[in-house]
C-alpha cells in the first residue's frame, strides 16, 4: 500500500482497495481498512470506498500498462487531492470527453503520448494509471451521463457513478487551473550554507519548500535574511521577502548529517558551504537518495569530483553544479557560432579574470616568537624576519563566536587550524585548508564556455607558473595572487588540438592582432576563441558574446538555434528536473570533468613551476611525476573520508 507518498508494499491483491485515509484535505494513505488502520493512526478520519479502486501496473521502458490482473499499488496521492480543485477539474475533462473515448497521457519514460491501456471496469471503479510523483496521472472511469461541477466530497467518493463514461488523465502540475501550482507540484528542499551565495540560491525557490536550512552560523543567515529582504534604498524584494518567510518556517541544523538522518521529507539538497565541505556533504545526500545542487567548484580534488560523478550515475538522482551562466542563452550562441564554423577551426583560447578580489599570499596568523623585539632599534629586516612581522601583524587570539561550531567548519580538514575571522565569512577562497582560489571560483564561469563549446574533454599537459604562495612551498597555507595556466587539448574527432590559457589576478592575455583597437578587453574577466576566420570574445558567465571582424556578424545571424533555451533560472531548471520537467542542464556527467580540468591547474602549480605534467584521464595518472599524483587526493580527517 502507500503511506505519505511512499510504497510499503507491491501486490496485485492491493489493486482491489477498500479505504483511503484523509489528514486535512490529503489522502495519504490508500489500501486494506487494516493496513490503514495500523499504518496511519493519526488520519483525520478512514473513508471507506464504495467499488474498487484498481491501479494497474507500469512496465517501465516498454510503453505499455499491464492488465488488471498484473496491477501495482504505486499511485501517489499525497499532495494531488484537494477535492474542491480536483471535481471541477474532473466535471471539465470529462464532459469534454465523448463516451467510450480514451484521452492520452505521458508514459514514465517516454515523452511520446501512449494509447491507454485496454480494461474493463465496472460501474463503481475508479482506476488510476502509474505515472511518478512528478507527473501523476489519474483516471477515474464510471457509467452515466453529463456531469455536475456541482459534485459534492462525497459525491465523488460514494457515488462516482455520476462520471461519464471516459477517461481523464490530469498531469499534476495542472490542478486548480492556469498559475495554480499544487503541493504535489512543490520540490521539498534543505539549504547547507545559506549565509553567502546559498541564500542567493535561496531566493530563487519561492514556489518551492524551504524545509530545512543548515549552516554553521545561523546569526550571519539571519543578519544576510534580513539584508537581502529590501534594497539599498529600502525597497521591499519580493524575492527577499519570501525567502525570509521560507527560512523563519524551516527546521534549523547546524550538522548536515542530522538533518538528512532526522528529516525525511527532504527530496532535495542545495549545497554552499566552502569548497572542502562540498563533496562530503553532497555525497552524504546523494546516497539518502536527495537531489543535489552544488556551488562551483564542485569538487575540492579531482578525485573528489569523479567520486560524485560516479554516486550521481549510480544513484540516478538528479544534479546540478552552481555555474549559472551555463543556462543562459548567451552561452547557447556561443555553441551555435562555434559549431557553424562561423570563427573556423580553433586551436587557441584565452581566460582571464580580475579575481582574486579577496587577499591571497597571505601567512598563516601566528604571534611573534617570545624571544622576539618588535621595537628594537637593531631588529632584523631580513625576509625571515619581515615574514614573522607579516604572520604577527595578522594575528589575534580570537575566542570562536558562541554562534559558530568550529569544529563542523573544519569538517574534512586533516589539519588543526585555529580559529580565526580571516578565514570566516569571506576570504576562505584564498586559503588552501578551505577553498581553491580564483581558478576553482571563476573557472566554472569563464572556462565552461569554451569547454563546451569546443568539446575539450580533458588535456594531456598542464604547466602552470604564479607568484610566490603563502606560506612554504612545500606546504602552503594561501594561494598566490596571480596564476597563469596553459593546457593542451588533443584532437577531438575532426576538431584540431586546443591550447588554453588561464589567467588570474589582474593578469590578461596579449591583444590578438585581428581585435580592433577601439575593442577594450574586459578588465573583469572574459574569453577569446582564436579562429582561422576570426575571433569570438565573451564576458563573464558567457555574457554579451562579440564576432570579430565585424564581416562575420552578418553571417552569424543566419545560424539557426540548435540549443535548447532554459526558460527558468538554473536553479528552478534543477527543481523542474527534480520533479521530472525537462533535464538539468549542468549534471554531474558534464560538470565533474569541467572542474576536474580546472583543478588540475592547481596539481601543476603545486608540482613545481617550469614543470609540465603529463596527465593519462583514462586512469585519473599523472604520468612523469609521483609528486603530482598527490594532488589529485586529499587527506582527511578521521570519519570524513568519502
Amino acid at each position: 500500500m502507500l503511506v505519505n507518498g511512499k510504497i510499503v508494499t507491491v501486490d496485485a491483491a492491493m489493486s482491489q482497495a477498500e479505504a483511503f485515509a484523509v489528514r486535512g484535505d490529503r489522502i495519504v494513505a490508500v489500501g486494506s481498512t487494516q493496513e490503514i488502520e495500523e499504518l496511519v493512526g493519526d488520519a483525520t478520519r478512514v473513508v471507506e470506498l464504495g467499488g474498487r479502486l484498481v491501479i494497474p501496473g507500469f512496465i517501465e521502458g516498454h510503453g505499455h500498462y499491464t492488465s488488471l490482473g498484473q496491477s501495482k499499488m504505486i499511485l501517489d496521492l499525497t499532495q494531488a487531492t484537494i477535492w474542491d480543485e480536483i471535481v471541477a477539474m474532473v466535471a471539465e475533462a470529462v464532459q469534454s470527453t465523448p463516451a467510450g473515448e480514451w484521452i492520452q497521457g505521458r508514459g514514465w519514460h517516454q515523452e511520446k503520448w501512449l494509447a491507454a491501456p485496454e480494461v474493463t471496469v465496472d460501474s463503481s471503479s475508479a482506476v488510476a494509471l502509474p505515472l511518478p510523483a512528478t507527473d501523476l496521472v489519474g483516471c477515474i472511469f464510471n457509467q452515466g451521463g453529463a456531469v455536475s461541477d456541482e459534485i459534492t466530497r462525497r459525491d465523488f467518493v460514494s457515488n462516482s457513478s455520476k462520471l461519464a463514461v471516459g477517461a481523464m488523465i490530469v498531469p499534476r502540475r495542472v490542478l486548480g487551473g492556469v498559475g495554480h501550482q499544487t503541493p504535489s507540484d512543490t520540490l521539498n528542499i534543505a539549504i547547507v550554507g545559506a549565509g553567502g551565495v546559498g541564500g542567493e540560491n535561496a531566493q530563487e525557490f519561492g514556489s518551492e519548500n524551504i524545509v530545512a536550512v543548515c549552516d554553521l552560523d545561523h546569526d550571519l543567515v539571519a543578519a544576510k535574511v534580513e539584508e537581502r529582504a529590501h534594497s539599498g534604498d529600502g525597497t521591499p524584494r519580493e524575492k527577499g521577502l519570501r525567502w525570509k518567510e521560507q527560512y523563519a518556517s524551516a527546521a534549523k541544523y547546524t550538522d548536515f548529517r542530522v538533518m538528512l538522518e532526522q528529516q525525511s521529507d527532504i527530496e532535495a539538497v542545495l549545497i554552499a558551504t566552502p569548497d572542502h565541505a562540498h563533496a562530503a556533504i553532497a555525497a552524504a545526500a546523494m546516497r539518502a537518495g536527495k537531489h543535489v545542487y552544488v556551488q562551483k567548484p564542485l569538487t575540492y580534488t579531482v578525485h573528489e569530483a569523479r567520486v560524485l560523478q560516479e554516486l550521481a550515475e549510480s544513484t540516478g538522482v538528479v544534479t546540478q553544479m552552481g555555474n549559472q551562466g551555463h543556462s543562459s542563452d548567451d552561452a547557447r550562441l556561443i555553441n551555435e557560432w562555434v559549431a557553424a564554423g562561423v570563427i573556423g577551426n580553433v586551436r587557441e583560447v584565452h581566460v582571464w579574470t580580475n579575481r582574486p578580489i579577496w587577499s591571497q599570499g597571505l601567512l598563516r596568523p601566528a604571534p611573534f616568537p617570545e624571544d622576539f623585539e618588535r621595537d628594537a632599534p637593531d631588529r632584523s629586516w631580513w625576509p625571515g624576519s619581515v615574514d614573522a612581522a607579516h604572520a604577527a601583524g595578522l594575528w589575534g587570539d580570537f575566542p570562536v563566536p558562541k554562534q559558530l561550531d568550529w569544529d563542523l567548519y573544519l569538517g574534512p580538514v586533516a589539519r588543526d587550524v585555529q580559529y580565526h575571522p580571516i578565514y570566516h565569512p569571506f576570504h576562505w577562497r584564498g586559503w588552501v585548508d578551505f577553498g581553491v582560489g580564483a581558478l576553482g571560483d571563476m573557472g566554472a564561469h569563464l572556462i565552461d564556455h569554451p569547454y563546451w563549446a569546443l568539446d575539450l574533454g580533458y588535456p594531456t599537459s598542464i604547466e602552470s607558473t604564479s607568484s610566490p604562495w603563502g606560506g612554504p612551498s612545500d606546504d602552503p597555507v594561501s594561494y598566490p595572487m596571480a596564476t597563469t595556466v596553459h593546457y593542451e587539448f588533443p584532437r577531438r574527432g575532426l576538431m584540431p588540438p586546443v591550447t588554453m590559457h588561464w589567467y588570474d589576478g589582474g593578469l590578461m592575455p596579449q591583444r590578438p592582432p585581428q581585435l580592433p583597437s577601439d575593442v577594450r578587453l574586459n578588465r573583469e574577466g572574459g574569453v577569446i576563441f582564436v579562429g582561422e576566420r576570426g575571433l569570438l570574445m565573451h564576458e563573464t558567465y558567457g555574457r554579451r558574446p562579440r564576432l570579430f571582424p565585424e564581416g562575420l556578424v552578418e553571417e552569424a545571424a543566419k545560424v539557426p538555434q540548435s540549443y535548447t533555451r532554459i526558460e527558468d533560472s538554473h536553479e528552478m531548471n534543477w527543481a523542474n528536473a527534480c520533479k521530472g520537467v525537462g533535464e538539468a542542464t549542468c549534471p554531474f556527467s558534464y560538470a565533474s570533468p569541467l572542474t576536474e580540468v580546472m583543478l588540475l591547474g592547481l596539481v601543476a602549480l603545486r608540482t613545481g613551476q617550469g614543470f609540465k605534467i603529463e596527465y593519462d584521464a583514462k586512469h585519473m595518472r599523472v604520468t612523469n611525476s609521483e609528486r603530482a599524483n598527490e594532488y589529485l587526493v586529499r587527506e582527511y580527517r578521521e570519519g570524513w573520508a568519502l
